[in-house]
């Protein structure tokens, strides 16, 4: 019996000691490659984000607040940058909501089905929305999570499009989504001119021309005794 235990001993022993030369063998370290200073080991590409959803969740409850319209100046927003075609909201700035965002665009997704392009959103539904029940008393709280949406300004651009589409079929998937949503708009293309508050920059007018103050008419002076009426030149001095 002893001698079956020393001889298995044995043999478990020489074993482990092959199976150790063998790791120690083939374990080598592997060869140092120097890679320029700009690579990357990882996939720098970000996972697609929906513009509906933000990346993350709200830190705490916003208040309703209202859409930021520049008076700056600025027209940012106001034109088609990414596709050919776009849709404005023209009438007044407002909230919309993400599920309404979401309608617009499967109503436009299914008007164009079968046609090749490409569709951008210029808008994200980050703002988050709080609501109390139905029949609920004044107080106690601003209330519970609802949903998520968007302040959209007036005069911005929402959806656009690129592809190879006639005209037309673009204008109709737009309208078809705008009557699904909230507000008033407007098809546009590129090169449409820019809109700064609510007049559009066709040629002729000008920012410098906006910003100048507008010159207050000359009033006539008071009519003499026999009642005839001052005659004012071109340049407003009486004539």
């Amino acid at each position: 019996m002893e001698v079956c235990l020393s001889s298995i001993r044995m043999r478990t022993s020489a074993a482990h000691s092959k199976a150790n030369t063998f790791w120690r063998r083939h374990r080598q370290i592997p060869p140092i490659r120097f890679y320029p200073s700009n690579h990357r080991s990882f996939s720098a590409t970000s996972s697609a984000q929906s513009y509906l959803l933000p990346k993350q969740g709200y830190k705490r409850k916003a208040r309703k607040g209202r859409p930021r319209v520049r008076t700056g100046g600025s027209v940012k927003g106001t034109t088609v940058v990414w596709g050919d075609y776009g849709i404005r909201m023209c009438d007044h700035h407002r909230r919309v909501s993400a599920a309404q965002l979401k309608v617009g665009e499967d109503t436009i997704r299914r008007r164009l089905k079968g046609e090749q392009y490409r569709f951008y959103a210029r808008v994200a539904a980050n703002i988050p929305v709080f609501t109390s029940g139905n029949e609920v008393r004044m107080g106690k709280g601003k209330g519970s999570f609802d949903h998520w949406a968007s302040r959209i300004a007036v005069n911005k651009i929402i959806f656009e499009l690129k592809g190879n589409m006639h005209e037309q079929v673009v204008r109709d998937a737009f309208r078809l989504a705008a009557a699904k949503m909230p507000g008033q708009y407007e098809f546009v293309k590129r090169g449409d001119p820019a809109v700064m508050g609510m007049t559009k920059l066709v040629p002729g007018v000008t920012k410098e021309d906006l910003f100048r103050p507008r010159l207050k008419r000359p009033q006539p002076p008071p009519s003499d005794e026999s009642g005839a009426q001052p005659v004012l030149a071109a340049d407003g001095t009486l004539a």
